[in-house]
C-alpha cells in the first residue's frame, strides 16, 4: 500500500498536464483579446475612411 501511495505522489503526469492547460488557456485569452482589440481599431479607420469618402463625394 505504502508503494501505491509513493508512487501516486511521484507521478506528475497529470499535474503537468494540466500547466499545459493553463497556459494554452492564457494564450488563448491574450489572442482573444489582441485581435479584438485590433478589431475595434480597423472598426474605427474604415468608418473613418467611408465617412470622408461620403464627404468628399458630389451629390
Amino acid at each position: 500500500m505504502t508503494k501505491l501511495v509513493s508512487r501516486f505522489l511521484k507521478d506528475e503526469s497529470g499535474a503537468t498536464a494540466i500547466e499545459y492547460g493553463l497556459i494554452a488557456a492564457l494564450i488563448s485569452v491574450a489572442l482573444i483579446t489582441g485581435a479584438s482589440a485590433l478589431g475595434n481599431k480597423l472598426n474605427l479607420m474604415f468608418n473613418s475612411l467611408s465617412n470622408t469618402i461620403s464627404s468628399k463625394t458630389p451629390t
